[in-house]
């Protein structure tokens, strides 16, 4: 009778454990829950965007790519930064956030 009852403990066991466990997944999704309809803060005003002269700058600055042809590497993510920065042009101005031309000269001359 002894190894009947070591079995029907070591089938025990495993159960105790999985309870325990999901005791504790339990107790941390209590925890993690949080009130989705919060207030939240205002967000501050929105800035008008003024799109770069040359989006392919910080690519340059970092040297060539790590490629065994870096100069064909170079000109395909160029093409994808370029296509990105008008993408980003094009939504800012579909939003009504992109900077007109005489915010930019006002800058540039000190006024404003």
């Amino acid at each position: 009778m002894n190894a009947e009852n070591q079995q029907q403990q070591q089938q025990q066991q495993p159960r105790k454990a999985s309870r325990s466990r999901r005791r504790r997944q339990a107790a941390k999704a209590k925890k993690r829950r949080v009130d989705l309809w919060r207030p939240v803060p205002p967000l501050p005003e929105v800035e008008p965007i003024a799109p770069t002269q040359d989006p392919t700058a910080l690519l340059r600055s970092l040297g060539d790519p790590p490629s065994p042809m870096p100069g064909a590497a170079e000109i395909a993510i160029a093409q994808v930064i370029d296509k990105a920065a008008g993408l980003a042009t094009a939504l800012a101005a579909a939003g009504g956030l992109l900077a007109q031309p005489a915010d930019e000269d006002e800058d540039a001359d000190g006024e404003g």
